[in-house]
């Protein structure tokens, strides 16, 4: 979509969609978010409207420390890399007649 994007497994997990108006997007879950926002809300905001409830993040680049960013970055990779895991799991599920 034009827009720098971090993959794991094909799918992504954070995003540079927002970098013209200061922000990087993280695709959390909403307790995860939660924790974020409630930790660090001059960095951390939710993404206005659905997406944001569904638990993608904007962080404030500005405001973001490298080991703050880094970490947030570590934590969304693990949660994409988790809900792919269960993902395929689903999938090759045996289906019962």
């Amino acid at each position: 979509m034009g827009a720098a994007d971090f993959r794991v497994g094909g799918r992504i997990f954070a995003t540079l969609a927002s970098q013209d108006e200061g922000y990087g997007n993280l695709m959390l879950t909403p307790e995860v978010q939660a924790e974020f926002v409630r930790d660090m809300p001059e960095v951390f905001l939710p993404i206005h409207g659905g997406w944001g409830r569904m638990g993608m993040t904007h962080v404030r680049l500005a405001q973001a420390t490298e080991d703050v960013l880094a970490g947030a970055l570590r934590t969304a990779c693990q949660l994409r890399t988790e809900k792919n895991t269960s993902t395929k799991r689903k999938k090759r599920a045996p289906r019962r007649p």
